[in-house]
């Protein structure tokens, strides 16, 4: 178990956030500490019945558009529609105000799961569909995916079903380099729209649509079992690349490590495989996002089920992981990093922030391991890692009841808009409308004040160190030393025998590289402080 006893003896348990940043920074004499961000606002949309955003994404205006599903009918929040589940669409102002909202469907079940603004200023929604009446025509049959061009004010410009006779999904949409639009989700069907050549059961099907949603390629991937892709993006090469699951290895899969694998994928401007990746071990693993990142690498962010230790899935939590994969442009592992407690945890999205580190959102079950401040059953849970994966700070928030975050913006002023759905009415949510509304939640950025370093000194060196490092005090006698991570967790504690006549050595052989706080305490009780570093 992680001892932290005394670097939480100097913290009143009702010490606020600027103390304790205080605290580690007297204790550390760090120059710079990050503080998990509080709640700015946080807004519930909805009417009297369900309704959750899918996705969300920043407007030109700086305001926020968000997509998902309504099953309330003219009230609340909540006008127009055609009952039994339909598209619905929200614009809203930098502070979540409604601006113009609606609601898009037929008779039978709609559910939006992707935005992207157009070029034009409107935006693209895309989604299932099981109608051919109201909003919708050509349905082909089963589900379809919907695809709807909206302009600024959220008026229909065009619409278009695509699909077979089978069942077709979509998860997520992009805006093409030349102004189009890329389509991903997954297709059973042989007949329709989707007519390439496939392989068997459920592919991922990608649709490329010209600005006025004419079909310019479409192709399947996958193998003899089942694949889904549930994110795609842009390319730096003007190519895309999407990530999902795949339980074959044939076909165009091969290197998958178990049960259900990520997939990534990697696709030039006509979609034609440049390469591919399973990754994962020999438990169940989903990837949910996949975005570019600015050394020309991807990061990939999903669900891994264990066991432990087992193909590129590594250390292990619970039952399902938050698991964050770094891959460098050909699709290289460069590190990986599991998440969470002992019950499910899910990362439903990435983004890379200002300073190259990893905000990422989802859900967790879990009340233990990484995971501190969840009131209940299923909490939005948000973690920060730095540009290495290493873990800066998480927090869940919600309240008793259900709450997930499906998507996380980094914005202007360097804090976070976190979206999702909410059926709490206490803890962080207020004003949910009735069941489930869309959740939306500004936080804070994150502070990092600068401390007055220690008026005691540690002498470190070397420093820079490898396997061993000397310290020394002003005063001999038993000292009792510990090494701590800049999360405050002791990874190392043992008491020395300083001698006033030179320095003392401590062993760091076992920790891995990087930055460590260090503290010796002597008998007088007095505290000496510093930081190091550890290289191989």
């Amino acid at each position: 178990m992680v001892k932290r006893t005394f670097l939480f003896s100097l913290i009143s348990k009702h010490a606020t956030m600027k103390q304790i940043i205080y605290v580690l920074g007297l204790v550390f004499g760090v120059g710079e500490v990050l503080a998990q961000p509080g709640i700015e606002w946080q807004k519930c949309l909805g009417g009297d019945f369900h309704e959750s955003t899918n996705d969300s994404q920043l407007t030109s205006d700086g305001g926020f558009i968000f997509v998902g599903h309504t099953f309330s009918t003219n009230n609340g929040d909540v006008y127009g529609g055609y009952g039994g589940g339909d598209f619905w669409v929200v614009k809203t102002d930098s502070l979540a105000n409604i601006e113009w909202q609606k609601a898009l469907g037929g008779s039978s079940t709609e559910v939006a799961y992707a935005v992207v603004q157009a070029n034009d200023g409107g935006y693209l929604v895309a989604g299932n569909t099981y109608s051919n009446d109201g909003d919708i025509s050509g349905y082909h049959g089963a589900q379809d995916i919907w695809v709807v061009k909206l302009d600024a004010f959220g008026e229909i410009v065009w619409k278009r079903t695509l699909g077979g006779s089978e069942d077709d999904g979509v998860a997520s949409i992009c805006l093409a380099p030349d102004g189009g639009f890329i389509v991903a989700g997954s297709t059973s069907s042989i007949d329709g729209d989707a007519l390439s050549q496939g392989h068997e059961l459920l592919e991922v099907w990608i649709v490329k649509l010209n600005d006025s949603g004419h079909i310019e390629w479409e192709h399947k991937y996958g193998g003899s079992s089942s694949e889904k892709a549930y994110s795609v993006s842009t390319a730096m090469d003007g190519g895309y690349v999407f990530a999902g699951e795949t339980t074959s290895n044939n076909g165009d899969v091969y290197g998958n490590q178990g049960n259900v694998d990520y997939w990534v994928v990697k696709i030039d401007q006509n979609g034609v495989i440049q390469w591919q990746k399973p990754l994962g071990g020999i438990g169940a693993d989903s990837a949910r996002d996949i975005q570019p990142t600015s050394d020309g690498g991807y990061i990939v962010a999903g669900g891994a089920a264990g066991p432990i230790n087992s193909g590129q899935f590594t250390d292990g939590k619970g039952a399902i992981d938050f698991w964050i994969v770094k891959l460098n442009g050909i699709g290289e592992l460069q590190w990986q990093k599991a998440l969470g407690g002992s019950n499910v945890d899910l990362a439903l999205s990435i983004q890379q922030t200002t300073d190259d580190g990893f905000i990422i959102a989802g859900a967790t079950q879990s009340l233990d391991g990484d995971v501190q401040g969840s009131l209940d059953y299923f909490a939005g849970w948000v973690v920060y890692l730095d540009k290495d994966g290493s873990l800066q700070w998480q927090k869940a928030f919600g309240g008793s009841n259900i709450d997930k975050f499906f998507k996380i913006h980094q914005i202007s002023d360097r804090g976070y808009l976190a979206t999702g759905e909410t059926k709490s009415i206490d803890g962080d949510v207020s004003g949910n409308h009735g069941l489930f509304d869309f959740w939306v939640v500004k936080l804070s950025p994150e502070s990092t004040p600068t401390s007055t370093p220690s008026s005691n000194p540690l002498t470190l060196s070397p420093n820079p160190a490898q396997n061993t490092l000397s310290i020394q005090t002003q005063e001999a006698g038993k000292t009792e030393v510990q090494i701590y991570n800049l999360l405050g967790e002791v990874l190392q504690q043992q008491r020395l025998e300083m001698s006033d006549l030179g320095a003392t050595q401590v062993d760091i052989s076992q920790l891995p590289t990087g930055l460590y706080l260090i503290t010796a305490t002597a008998a007088s009780g007095q505290v000496y402080t510093g930081r190091f570093c550890k290289q191989e």
